[in-house]
């Protein structure tokens, strides 16, 4: 593979701005049919670099590209911001329509976020434009990024759209935990993503699922997802399905992850308006320490455009139309949850449309000795809870097998609108050492 040395083509870590010279480099190699663009050690301030057909960007040890915080310096793009197509600044790493493309080495992208990241908290009269993200790839195929790592991402951090065989391998991403809106991972609309080794510590969703929302034109799954081998630090949850998934997510495999302070673990969330399907998801081999509630499956959640309407929260059944959406078959397995704080689990479908064909198997869950009290839920109607075991509602076909709550309060698990509910060989100890397994509201 040809190399094309970015200080061959005038870039200098010296403070200026590099984009004209990295962007010539990766043209000239676009051009030549394609090769690898090495940025070698020093930092390289730069703003929105544009990827081509058949281009590695390599980022050699000791190589950092700092992209600039100037919004004039960023071209505008049409492309998804939180599901639907409109002008947004280019990502950092920009793509659109390519093929073969890989990002990798172990330098270092350093996104430059905290004047972005003040812009949304205080000024967005002074954002003309939804900020960049960090990578961001567009309707491409053949995807690979591995090995670098990243810090301070304007917004979201990874976050590929309607591509398809995409690898992230070995990344390590870190963003402070205050910063709004810096998911992780966020494969968007896209199939046959593998997720592996990677590090991510943000102030968002750690790795987010997401298919569009009910204002997206065109609805496209995300299907086919591997997720294993990674750790997930702080944000909102570790790993979450929705709330954009109008055009369906099935097909996801998460394995072998640690979850250290997240919110929330593995978190499925949607509401009435956004139709869509989640189905066939498997959980296997996870182990979370102080999170507020390692599951959660919620489908009257109301943050975001329309959330507080009435036809969101209310509890009473509406008619299945096709703006409703359904989560099904999901499968959790030899998972340990240690200094939860808030509630062991959090199952609620629609009146109209109960969750369901859920299993629970080989779990353990402690609870925090000094549990700090939260919402395991973005949901109307629900308070604050403090060691609380499962809560479900509005589910059927549950099975819970060998499943553990240590050290709660209140019964292990709270049944409310739900049928065919199975606790097979469950324990439950509460903090006085006693046992209170199940307390059942108007159960079917």
């Amino acid at each position: 593979m040809f190399e094309y040395v970015i200080t061959d083509f005038g870039a200098k870590a010296n403070g200026a701005l590099a984009t004209e010279f990295i962007q010539e480099a990766i043209d000239k190699a676009y051009e030549a049919g394609g090769g690898r663009v090495v940025v070698p050690a020093g930092v390289f301030l730069t703003s929105s670099l544009r990827l081509k057909d058949n281009i590695e960007l390599h980022l050699t040890p000791g190589a950092i590209l700092k992209f600039t915080d100037d919004q004039k310096e960023y071209p505008v793009v049409t492309s998804r911001w939180e599901g639907v197509k409109r002008e947004v600044y280019a990502s950092c790493l920009y793509a659109e329509d390519s093929k073969n493309i890989s990002v990798t080495g172990f330098g270092l992208l350093d996104g430059n976020g905290e004047k972005w990241w003040d812009l949304q908290r205080n000024h967005l009269e002074d954002l003309a434009y939804p900020r960049p993200k960090l990578v961001s790839f567009d309707s491409c195929d053949h995807v690979t990024l591995r090995d670098f790592s990243v810090i301070d991402s304007p917004s979201w951090t990874i976050n590929p759209i309607l591509c398809h065989n995409v690898t992230v391998d070995n990344i390590n991403i870190k963003n402070p935990a205050d910063s709004p809106n810096t998911d992780g991972i966020d494969p968007e609309s896209c199939t046959n993503v593998r997720i592996s080794n990677c590090n991510i510590d943000v102030g968002d969703d750690c790795i987010a699922i997401k298919a569009g929302t009910e204002d997206t034109a065109k609805r496209v799954s995300c299907e086919n997802i591997t997720i294993t081998n990674c750790t997930m630090v702080h944000g909102h949850g570790g790993v979450v399905l929705g709330s954009e998934m109008s055009g369906d997510i099935r097909n996801v495999t998460i394995s072998n992850c640690v979850f250290q302070d997240t919110d929330r673990g593995v978190r499925l969330k949607s509401r009435r308006g956004r139709g869509g399907v989640v189905e066939d998801i498997r959980i296997d081999n996870i182990v979370m320490d102080r999170v507020l509630c390692p599951f959660i499956i919620n489908l009257y959640y109301f943050c975001g455009p329309k959330g507080k309407d009435k036809y969101v929260w209310d509890k009473n059944p509406y008619p299945i139309t096709k703006d409703t959406p359904m989560f099904r078959r999901i499968h959790f397995a030899n998972i340990t949850a240690r200094n939860v704080h808030a509630a062991a689990g959090f199952i609620y479908g629609l009146a109209e449309q109960y969750a369901a064909d859920i299993t629970f198997d080989n779990i353990a869950i402690e609870m925090a000795k000094e549990a700090i009290p939260g919402k395991p839920a973005m949901m109307t109607g629900i308070e604050d809870m403090k060691q609380s075991g499962f809560y479900v509602g509005f589910a059927k076909n549950i099975l819970f097998n060998r499943v553990s709550v240590t050290h709660h309060e209140g019964p292990a698990f709270h049944l409310e609108y739900s049928e065919n509910i199975d606790l097979d060989h469950c324990v439950s100890e509460t903090i006085s050492g006693d046992s209170h397994l199940v307390e059942k509201v108007d159960v079917k």
